[in-house]
């Protein structure tokens, strides 16, 4: 690994973008665009530019790896003939940021995703998932702390026992980012698609990351001062 581009840990990359944000005036939302689109497409690149006849399924949590996913759904969207599903774990209205709520609200208005969300939300979203082409598992980001509840721990084996080509935004779901460690149960991804910086859990841990893709999202490189 280049040494510019040496691994971080979750607390070094949240300072980084508190930094990016408060200091630089790079808005979180730019940051939650930009990794969305560029996950949209690597899916691309890995699918073909066709993703007519394609069912994309995205399981979304409340923080903003759920933000991210919920932004890559709406760009693939995008391409007519994909069959674009939100699946939303968790009560939308405690989504936890700005930014995820107001890509939240926008999909709601769009007829070209299909949407789930409220009680029994897996039971309702289990046929989608289970046939669905490619699954995005955007529930959990590198803010993970202890078990996994439900309904996030059965959506997990359901990504597992999917038949899809399964992407992690950021890091697979349970797994620690910054030991490697994983939780109760995680989500083992075909791809695992992370941003601005390899995270420290990922590395050496394929058997759940998959291949593993590095995607810049703007962050400007001054908001590493006196951070790394």
């Amino acid at each position: 690994m280049n040494p510019k581009e040496a691994s971080i840990s979750s607390s070094q990359m949240y300072q980084i973008e508190n930094n990016g944000s408060s200091l630089l005036g790079m808005h979180k939302s730019y940051m939650m665009e930009n990794a969305g689109h560029g996950l949209a497409d690597f899916i691309i690149s890995k699918m073909g530019s066709s993703l007519s006849g394609k069912s994309i399924v995205s399981l979304c949590g409340t923080g903003n790896n759920g933000g991210d996913a919920i932004v890559a759904s709406r760009h693939l969207a995008g391409y007519y003939g994909a069959n674009v599903t939100v699946v939303m774990l968790g009560n939308p209205d405690k989504i936890s940021t700005e930014e995820c709520s107001a890509n939240w609200n926008l999909i709601k208005k769009m007829r070209s995703i299909k949407i789930f969300s409220g009680t029994n939300v897996l039971e309702s979203s289990a046929e989608e998932i289970s046939n669905g082409d490619i699954i995005i598992d955007g529930i959990f980001g590198t803010g993970i702390k202890g078990n996994i509840r439900e309904p996030h721990s059965s959506a997990i084996d359901m990504i597992n026992n999917s038949k899809g080509y399964i992407v992690s935004v950021d890091i697979p779901s349970g797994l620690d980012p910054d030991t490697g460690m994983t939780h109760d149960k995680c989500v083992k991804a075909d791809a695992t698609v992370t941003f601005h910086r390899i995270k420290n859990g990922l590395t050496g841990r394929q058997e759940y990351t998959g291949q593993l893709h590095l995607e810049k999202i703007g962050i400007p490189i001054e908001a590493e001062d006196n951070v790394l």
